[in-house]
C-alpha cells in the first residue's frame, strides 16, 4: 500500500493542469489543497476563473459538430477506451482519492472500478438511442430521432471523486455532446489525473476538466449562455443556487441529484440481527457517512427496537477508525475541516435536544478529522438530527407502533432519495415501498446500486434519474420528422 507522506511528495511536485478541450493547460492562479489524512497541503491546484471557463466552452462548441457527427459505435468505442485507461491506473487513482478525501483505500479502489463500469455500461447501451415511428397518418412517415444537445456541464461532489469523474462523463459523451466536468474543490486530484490519462483519446474540444477553489468556477459554468445542459450532484442548497443561476441566464435543462435523510423502516417480523447488519451497511460508516443515499434514520418497531439498537451499537463500536491507507481500517476521515466542524456541531445539537448516545458520539483521538460511528436514540421527529442531512457518521433511531406511523415518520422530512423496508410480509413490503416518498427503495437491503436501474430522488432530493437509459436520453433532444408521401 502507498505511504501518505511519500505520495504527498509526488502530488506536491506534480504540475497539475486543467484539461481544456483536450489540451493540458496551466491556470493563472492556484489554490492549496490540504489532505484530511495528514493535515498538510498536498497539491497546488489550478483555480479556474471565467477566462478558463470561456476557453473550455469555446473549445467545446468548436469540437461539438464533428463529435456529434461521429457514428455512435465509434463514440462508444472511445468511451470503452477511457474505461480501460481508468482500470489500468486504478491503484494510482484510488491512492489519490484516499489522500485527497480520506476514503479508506479498499473502497477508493472499488470506486475506480465503479466509474469504469459506468463508462462501459453507457457504451453498451449506446445503440438504444433509437427513435420511434408513429403511425399518425396513412400518407406520411412520422418518426423521431434523439440528437445531442451541444455543450453540457457535469458538476460532481467530493465523496466519490473518481467514480463520479469517470462515470458521469459517460452518458453525455456517448450521446454526442461536448462535456465540461467541474471537479470538487476539496478532492480535485483524481479528476485532474483522469484528464491527463485520457487527453489523447478524445477529439480536440470534446472534454474539459476544470477545478476551482470555490463556487465561482461552477457559477461561471452554470451561467455561461452556451452551456445548455447542466447535471449537478450535491447539496439541496447548492442545487437551488444552480437552478436560480441557470434561469437568470437562459433556458437550460438542469437535473439535480441532491441530499437525503433516508429512512430504513424495520417491522417486527424482521430478524433483528439482519436489520442491524443492514443498518450499518446502509449508513455507509466506512465513508464516514458521507453519502447522500445513506439510510441515516432507523425507523424501527418498538417490539424489536432494543435488540436492533444493541446490535447496531455493537457493530458500530467494533469498526476500526484510523489510517485510511491501512487495509485493516474500516472508517477513514471526513473530507475537510469544514465538514468535521459541521458533524461535530450536530453531535452537540443532538445532545442539546435530548438525544441519547448508544455508540460513538465523539471525534477520534489521535486523528485529524475522524468522528466515531455514532448512534443516537431517544430521537423525536422534530429534532434537527431527524430532519437535516448531517453528511457524517451519525444515525438517528426513531420507533413506531403501527404501519401508518412508520410511513408517516419515513415521509416526515423534506428529502426523498432512498428508503429501505425490512419485513417478511410480501404484501406489507409492497404497500410500504409504494407509500414511501423516495426514488430508490430496497426491500430487505440497503445502499447497493444496481447499474441500469434509475437512481434519483423526489422532493428536495432532486430532479431526474441517473445510472440508466433515462440518463443517456436526458443528454439528447427529441426531434420529430414528418415525410409526406403525397
Amino acid at each position: 500500500m502507498p505511504d501518505a507522506l511519500a505520495l504527498t511528495a509526488d502530488t506536491l511536485a506534480h504540475d497539475w493542469r486543467l484539461l481544456i478541450g483536450g489540451k493540458l493547460v496551466p491556470a493563472k492562479t492556484t489554490y492549496e489543497n490540504p489532505s484530511p489524512v495528514t493535515g498538510k497541503v498536498i497539491a497546488h491546484v489550478p483555480d479556474a476563473g471565467s477566462q478558463e471557463v470561456d476557453a473550455a466552452v469555446t473549445a467545446a462548441s468548436q469540437g461539438f459538430p464533428a463529435w456529434a457527427a461521429t457514428p455512435i459505435a465509434e463514440r462508444a468505442a472511445i468511451v470503452r477506451q477511457i474505461a480501460a485507461r481508468v482500470r489500468e491506473n486504478a491503484a494510482e487513482l484510488a491512492a489519490l482519492d484516499t489522500l485527497d478525501g480520506g476514503n479508506i483505500i479498499r473502497l477508493a479502489q472499488d470506486d475506480v472500478h465503479r466509474g469504469a463500469e459506468m463508462l462501459e455500461y453507457f457504451a453498451d447501451i449506446a445503440r438504444a438511442l433509437t427513435g420511434d415511428t408513429v403511425p399518425v397518418t396513412a400518407d406520411a412517415l412520422h418518426f423521431t430521432t434523439h440528437q445531442p444537445i451541444g455543450v453540457v456541464a457535469r458538476i460532481i461532489p467530493y465523496n466519490h471523486p473518481i467514480m463520479f469523474a469517470a462515470g458521469k462523463i459517460a452518458a453525455p459523451l456517448v450521446a454526442g455532446n461536448s462535456v465540461i466536468l467541474k471537479a470538487p474543490h476539496q478532492t480535485p486530484l483524481s479528476a485532474l489525473r483522469l484528464g491527463e490519462l485520457v487527453a489523447d483519446l478524445l477529439p480536440e474540444g470534446v472534454l474539459s476538466i476544470l477545478t476551482g477553489s470555490g463556487p465561482a468556477t461552477g457559477d461561471a459554468i452554470v451561467r455561461h449562455p452556451d452551456v445548455r445542459r447542466i447535471a449537478f450532484i450535491g447539496s439541496a442548497r447548492t442545487g437551488l443556487i444552480i437552478q436560480r443561476a441557470a434561469a437568470e441566464t437562459s433556458v437550460k435543462h438542469v437535473t439535480l441529484e441532491l441530499g437525503g435523510k433516508n429512512a430504513m423502516v424495520a417491522f417486527p417480523d424482521a430478524d433483528p440481527a439482519e436489520v442491524a447488519q443492514s443498518v450499518v451497511h446502509g449508513m455507509n460508516f466506512s465513508w464516514s457517512g458521507q453519502s447522500c443515499g445513506s439510510t441515516t434514520r432507523l425507523v424501527v418497531h418498538e417490539d424489536i427496537r432494543p435488540q436492533v439498537v444493541a446490535e447496531v451499537a455493537r457493530l458500530a463500536g467494533g469498526l476500526r477508525v484510523g489510517d485510511p491507507f491501512d487495509p485493516a481500517t474500516d472508517v477513514g476521515t471526513l473530507v475537510s475541516q469544514d465538514q468535521f466542524d459541521k458533524v461535530t456541531g450536530y453531535l452537540e445539537i443532538a445532545r442539546g435536544e435530548g438525544a441519547s448516545v448508544a455508540a460513538g458520539g465523539s471525534p477520534v483521538p489521535g486523528t485529524a478529522l475522524a468522528v466515531e460511528p455514532t448512534v443516537f436514540t431517544d430521537v423525536t421527529p422534530d429534532m434537527r438530527i431527524a430532519q437535516e442531512e448531517v453528511f457524517g457518521p451519525v444515525l438517528s433511531v426513531l420507533s413506531f407502533r403501527d404501519e401508518a406511523e412508520a410511513v408517516r415518520l419515513a415521509n416526515s422530512v423534506e428529502y426523498g432519495l432512498t428508503g429501505s423496508v425490512w419485513t417478511n410480509d410480501l404484501r406489507r413490503a409492497h404497500r410500504v415501498a409504494n407509500a414511501l416518498e423516495a426514488g430508490y427503495v430496497w426491500i430487505n437491503g440497503s445502499s447497493t446500486h444496481y447499474v441500469g436501474t434509475p437512481f434519483g430522488g423526489v422532493k428536495s432530493s432532486g430532479i431526474g434519474r441517473e445510472e440508466c437509459l433515462e440518463e443517456l436520453l436526458s443528454f439528447t433532444e427529441t426531434k420529430a420528422v414528418h415525410i409526406s408521401y403525397a
